[in-house]
């Protein structure tokens, strides 16, 4: 691929990008809409750092394709297992008109059951959560104690999995947190394949005797003859079990840690819970938990916002980069809980567009209600200065988030696995 290989590459997994996107993105923006970078795990790729240049690539998906012509996906690699390469293969890495059929059959699941009136059941969650935050003393990590645990308890009970089996979730989301090289790729590969087999026996199960939740939906569908593989429904149920938390878990984090640093954006939400579905834009958009999206083979020669790329580069879009692009958002590296209107691109756009956005909302507003209608003084256990973010490329999230009940009395000078192991 071509590009101006003297211009300075970003590092997307350093603490001084994940601390600070919005200068990190700005410099990386004025190389460009489009640039030639270096992602880890992907290699030499394109990148995207304007709203116009994303929004042209994720919608034209005849031009920008995720699969090469041979069917391999755009992301993978030559040396992965088999068993990964069946979990990657779901609808996020399929083209049409794969694409379609698979996603067809997760929307009727997902039409039979109704996402919006789950609301009261994810609120008392939710609150119940919330009650125990402190339950192991104080501080507490927001991030182990609520923020990981409300999605996957979501997830797991739409799914129709046993509450029993909720622990082995949450270490495997823990051990999925943990990627961030090739190195720890393959330390991964023994929990790919300890997922993927529950997951088998999961759906067996289901198939002899039926259940609740979406995974019986899925075998419903598949034998009124919804054309779907065993391998499909295997990764698909593993998309929806981790799309379906680890996101969610880093927009609560995320969005939480926000509002502990800014006291008056935390008073103005407080006033009037109404405003809650506003802020939740904006955290999505000024928070971006997902950073990328996956990468994408060029399949013919193309002009993006004037940067001539070529058949076979590879391309991704930042979804963060679109959300603080200065064209689309007025003083984008400003949080601002009233922004309207708000065209974030964290739920993507096009045929991709992400399945499970109104659960992502729903969960995102009821954690922050409960959270701070139980601990209206909450605060940070320690500077911000002291929170760090997993060297995780293309996900930002925070690796802990030690709270205190009433943040007038912060202890400071100790490091967050200190208080956490006091």
């Amino acid at each position: 691929m071509s590009g101006d290989i003297t211009a300075p590459r970003l590092d997307f997994t350093s603490e001084a990008f994940f601390r600070d996107p919005p200068k990190a993105i700005a410099a990386l923006r004025a190389q460009g809409p489009v640039v030639a970078s270096r992602f880890p795990l992907v290699g030499d790729v394109w990148i995207t750092t304007t709203h116009d240049a994303t929004a042209q690539v994720l919608k034209d998906s005849a031009t920008f394709t995720l699969r090469k012509e041979d069917g391999d996906v755009a992301g993978l690699r030559w040396w992965m297992p088999r068993y990964v390469r069946t979990i990657a293969n779901n609808m996020l890495t399929m083209d049409e008109p794969d694409h379609t059929r698979l996603r067809s059959i997760v929307d009727e699941a997902f039409r039979r059951r109704a996402i919006v009136a789950m609301e009261p059941h994810i609120r008392g969650i939710a609150d119940g959560l919330a009650n125990e935050l402190f339950a192991e003393g104080s501080p507490a990590d927001l991030v182990q104690r609520y923020a990981r645990i409300l999605p996957l308890a979501v997830i797991s009970e739409l799914l129709g999995l046993p509450p029993a089996d909720r622990p082995r979730f949450i270490a495997w989301a823990n051990a999925m947190s943990s990627l961030t090289s090739v190195v720890g790729f393959f330390r991964l590969l023994f929990t790919f394949r300890k997922m993927r087999a529950y997951l088998e026996r999961q759906l067996q199960i289901a198939r002899v005797q039926g259940g609740e939740g979406l995974i019986a939906e899925l075998i419903q569908v598949e034998r009124e003859g919804g054309q779907i593989t065993p391998d499909e429904m295997v990764s698909m149920v593993f998309l929806l079990l981790g799309a379906g938390s680890e996101t969610t878990t880093h927009l609560i984090s995320g969005s939480v840690y926000e509002l502990l640093k800014n006291p008056g954006l935390r008073d103005w939400l407080e006033q009037d819970w109404s405003r809650a579905g506003l802020a939740v834009e904006e955290f999505l958009r000024f928070v971006s938990p997902v950073q990328f999206s996956k990468p994408r083979y060029v399949r013919h020669d193309v002009e993006v916002e004037g940067v001539r790329l070529k058949k076979g580069d590879r391309v991704m879009v930042m979804l963060a980069a679109a959300n603080m692009d200065p064209g689309v958002h007025d003083q984008p590296e400003r949080l601002d809980l009233e922004r309207k209107p708000n065209r974030h691109m964290s739920f993507g756009t096009g045929i991709h567009f992400c399945l499970g956005h109104q659960l992502a909302r729903i969960e995102a507003i009821c954690a922050l209600q409960a959270l701070f209608k139980r601990w209206p003084r909450l605060g940070l256990a320690v500077d911000p200065s002291e929170i760090h973010w997993r060297k995780r490329p293309g996900i930002r999230m925070i690796v802990q988030l030690p709270v205190i009940a009433d943040g007038g009395e912060r202890r400071q000078s100790r490091e967050p696995e200190q208080l956490l192991a006091s």
